[in-house]
């Protein structure tokens, strides 16, 4: 009688819970659900959306979205906001949802079953309304107060058996294997599609998580990704369905000659994931820029080339090891940056997570990927999230105010940002008050991407102009800091692209030599140096002298 009890009062909770954050949930984005138009996600007024996520898991053994231990639900929806984003990427395991055995059990019982009796009691601490829940009523409500504080929410089918993801034989990676029998994952599909209908915040539906192994194959890739997108369609019309490649979802080149056929349009994402590790050997045997401009090639023909054909792409994975200071995963950031900026796709990286209730079979383990500290208190790495922060808000795109946009997404003028992808920042002038204020004569300096100072026109004469205005960026010699003139016809002030990875922007000094725009990081000051690093020396660190001009 007292365990119906206490189970009838965590249900009187969750319910109390669920009607506060429908409320809450009525005030968010009023042009949700969203469409696709072209290669944009748009609201229900034609203007752009960026999804700018962080992946929240739930897919692991518990089946509880992982962190509830360490902090209480709503101050991690809240860190969330905090940090920039708008979304979350959630996960879930199709068993969650077809095995009914499974979904009845609680929180409590599926802990004790593990025997984490330390998370138990954390939860217990932090979050005393879903020990006692079914798990899935535990997955409504986290995705419920996503929606309290206005985040949308895409739901991802991460793997089918919960368990750490993913390797070649682990049974989930592709159709047909020992735990993804086709017509159990469409039913789960179909359960939660049809579960999320009513919840405005829930924007999105991940088919599946990186499809991988002996049997991927493109034909089977067609002939169920097509079913699984109409069932999901069929039962919740208003999410957008986000397809993944193969592969690990790291290859979706092979429908640059083969297409998707559905019975609805206006909802179709693709989705693409990369990290360092997904071409090790290359970031290994060549030098940063080498690397990052064969990389930058492979990510365009493999998921790129999507853009330019009028879909959305959603890169629903990439990220760092925050634990170590590894000079390749830094070159690898700074160059997917680069490129992330350069094509303004929608992405979400991994992880939130700081910490782990259980992962293959260690307890309370650290997510050394993690944006989060172990404990969930607070950020890991600030740099990191300072570095991100460019790309969380849209470039252009249709309806998007001045220079952003307009109706068709079309760029109107030539305006450009000169971002550095190292800092995060963007290239901006110092007005005559601040020169005066410092004592400096660095005129340029790295600022926030967002200030109108950083606006500029790369011309046609290879001219980097103010924006609106005739003064134009000069070289100056190496170790000088760059100028500002009005005269913008000497060699000094024509900037190029160089090097492999092309984000080098370089001049020509009075004695004919090239120097290359940089940074001096003690006070980014922009000032120029010497080219450095465009050989193929695999040891030289050439993140000072990266830039790339992104248009709006």
């Amino acid at each position: 009688m007292a365990k119906l009890s206490l189970f009838s009062l965590a249900n009187l909770l969750f319910a109390l819970i669920i009607f506060q954050c429908v409320i809450s949930q009525s005030k968010l984005v009023m042009g949700l659900p969203l469409y696709t138009d072209s290669r944009w996600i748009v609201d229900g007024e034609g203007r752009r959306v960026k999804l700018a996520c962080v992946n929240w898991p739930s897919h692991v053994d518990a089946v509880l979205a992982e962190g509830l231990s360490k902090q209480p639900l709503d101050a991690i929806s809240k860190r969330i906001v905090s940090m920039g984003f708008n979304c979350v990427r959630f996960t879930w395991p199709t068993f969650l949802f077809t095995n009914d055995s499974l979904g009845a059990l609680t929180v409590r019982q599926s802990f004790q079953n593990l025997n984490l009796s330390q998370a138990l009691a954390g939860i217990q601490y932090n979050n005393p309304f879903i020990i006692d829940l079914p798990l899935r009523k535990a997955f409504q409500a986290v995705v419920y107060n996503l929606g309290a504080n206005h985040l949308m929410a895409i739901l991802d089918n991460h793997i089918s058996k919960p368990g750490w993801c993913c390797s070649l034989d682990d049974g989930n990676g592709f159709f047909g294997d020992e735990y993804f029998n086709v017509d159990v994952w469409l039913k789960g599909l179909s359960r939660v599609a049809a579960m999320f209908r009513g919840f405005p915040n829930v924007v999105g539906m991940s088919l599946r998580n990186e499809l991988r192994g002996s049997r991927q194959n493109v034909d089977d890739w067609f002939r169920y990704m097509q079913q699984g997108a109409e069932t999901v369609h069929a039962a919740n019309p208003n999410v957008l369905v986000i397809l993944s490649g193969l592969s690990y979802d790291v290859d979706l080149s092979f429908l640059g000659n083969r297409s998707v056929n559905l019975s609805f349009t206006n909802k179709l994402v693709f989705e693409a994931h990369r990290y360092k590790f997904s071409n090790t050997p290359i970031w290994a045997n060549h030098s940063a820029n080498e690397a990052c401009g064969i990389i930058q090639d492979d990510m365009m023909s493999k998921s790129g080339f999507l853009l330019d054909k009028g879909f959305p792409l959603f890169v629903s994975e990439f990220g760092i090891d925050e634990s170590v200071n590894n000079a390749t995963d830094e070159s690898f950031m700074n160059c997917f940056l680069s490129y992330a900026a350069e094509h303004d796709f929608d992405w979400a990286i991994w992880a939130l997570t700081g910490s782990y209730y259980i992962r293959q079979g260690k307890t309370n383990t650290e997510e050394t990927y993690g944006l989060l500290n172990f404990d969930w208190s607070d950020v890991q790495n600030p740099r990191l999230l300072q570095r991100i922060s460019t790309i969380q808000s849209p470039f252009k795109g249709p309806g998007l105010p001045g220079l952003r946009g307009t109706n068709t997404g079309e760029l109107t003028n030539t305006g450009q940002l000169i971002f550095h992808p190292s800092t995060g920042l963007c290239v901006i002038r110092r007005s005559v008050f601040e020169l005066i204020r410092r004592s400096v004569f660095a005129p340029l300096t790295l600022g926030p991407c967002t200030d109108p100072k950083a606006l500029w026109s790369y011309t046609p004469k290879k001219t980097i102009s103010l924006y609106g205005a005739d003064f134009c960026i000069q070289a100056d010699g190496p170790g000088k800091p760059g100028k500002l003139r009005n005269i913008c016809i000497d060699p000094d002030t024509k900037w190029e692209a160089i090097s492999d990875s092309k984000l080098h922007l370089s001049s020509t000094v009075g004695d004919g030599k090239t120097v290359c725009l940089d940074v001096d990081f003690h006070t980014y000051n922009v000032v120029t140096n010497w080219c450095k690093c465009v050989s193929d020396d695999k040891a030289c660190d050439p993140s000072s002298q990266w830039f790339k001009l992104i248009k709006i």
